[in-house]
């Protein structure tokens, strides 16, 4: 069999499997969705209208970034989101947080590479280092100066533990806390999602990507076909949830281009960022999932948290891996917490009323 017919068999091997695997959790993703919308209104857009920069790495990609709050508050709080996501993802924490601190917080946000608003890059840049990397260059034009609190989702926790295995003299002079969200410190090949990762199938769809875009633009709707209805119906917990926030979510998964899918696949399967815990054992962190996470289970979270005895371990009752999307209010107390634990005292004060408010996390 010759490279393109080669290609094609897999590409085709990846509709059939995808046909299979996606029934059962589309179906199950149609049942968690509720009729009764309580964020019909939402303004999900809300980042847009946020101070615009871009951000331009060492190797020459465009990150979109946003941000809100006084440039010269006393603290950064910088959020690095997840596979297939842009910097909306963290929408609620948005508008919460920036209520919560007012003045004293900066909150600065931007799409990882290949996402959102950023640019594309060569597919072999594609790893979890390069993120961490990426995430250097945002600090240094970003955050300069004064204290910083790094925050993480999925991929994006991967991303902060990158940047502190790359970057240890940042911690804890500049880093003074951090929050890793539904994510793994080394590959995900004990989840559900590394089982599909074993599919030779895909492999075919990532060879095709770099080396015959015409092949991969016709698997295009293959590839998804196996990795969509699974991403879409890990991301939330069996409560009922809102259809406005599972189209948003949705959404930004669709927009995600299938090179910036399949290479990022890769990399989550083989990284390996353990070495940056021992970093982050310095400051105060946050490690938070929810406890029907399928993507990243909280196994996961409960070894990094094991490994930093300055972690909060936080597991939510019945959310799924998008948590900060499902159950908005426990993660945006929690980063209060983590601020109040990791910032000069003048802050205490500041944050100390978010304990008079008491949440059901089950």
């Amino acid at each position: 069999m010759n490279g393109r017919a080669g290609w094609l068999a897999g590409l085709a091997g990846v509709a059939a499997v995808g046909s299979a695997a996606g029934v059962t959790a589309a179906r199950s993703l149609r049942r968690r969705v509720t009729e009764d919308d309580p964020h019909r209104d939402e303004d999900f857009e809300l980042l847009d209208a946020d101070r615009s920069s871009v951000v331009t790495t060492a190797d020459g990609v465009p990150l979109a970034v946003r941000e809100t709050g006084p440039p010269d508050a006393p603290l950064t709080v910088v959020f690095a989101h997840g596979f297939c996501l842009r910097m909306g993802s963290f929408h609620f924490q948005r508008a919460r947080l920036t209520e919560q601190w007012g003045d004293q917080v900066r909150m600065v946000f931007y799409d990882q590479r290949g996402h959102g608003l950023s640019g594309n890059a060569p597919p072999d840049s594609y790893t979890v280092e390069q993120l961490g990397q990426d995430l250097e260059s945002v600090l240094a034009v970003t955050a300069s100066r004064g204290p910083v609190v790094l925050v993480g989702h999925s991929m994006g926790g991967m991303t902060v533990l990158s940047h502190a295995r790359q970057y240890p003299q940042r911690y804890p002079t500049r880093v003074v806390g951090a929050a890793i969200i539904s994510s793994a410190a080394e590959g995900v090949s004990r989840s559900p999602l590394g089982e599909i990762l074993n599919n030779p199938a895909l492999e075919a769809v990532r060879f095709a990507a770099r080396y015959a875009p015409g092949a991969v633009h016709r698997g295009r709707g293959a590839a998804r076909a196996v990795i969509g209805p699974i991403l879409r119906a890990a991301s939330y917990g069996d409560e009922e949830m809102s259809p406005s926030v599972v189209a948003f979510s949705e959404k930004m998964m669709h927009d995600t281009t299938i090179t910036t899918l399949v290479e990022f696949l890769h990399a989550l399967e083989v990284h390996d960022e353990t070495a940056g815990l021992e970093t982050l054992s310095k400051v105060p962190t946050l490690v938070a999932c929810g406890d029907r996470d399928l993507l990243t289970p909280l196994e996961y979270s409960q070894e990094m948290a094991r490994a930093m005895p300055k972690a909060e371990l936080l597991i939510v009752g019945g959310a799924g891996h998008l948590v900060q999307l499902e159950r908005p209010e426990v993660i945006d107390d929690a980063l209060v917490r983590l601020v109040e634990r990791a910032t000069p005292s003048k802050l205490v004060a500041l944050t100390r009323r978010v304990r008079e408010r008491v949440w059901s996390y089950e």
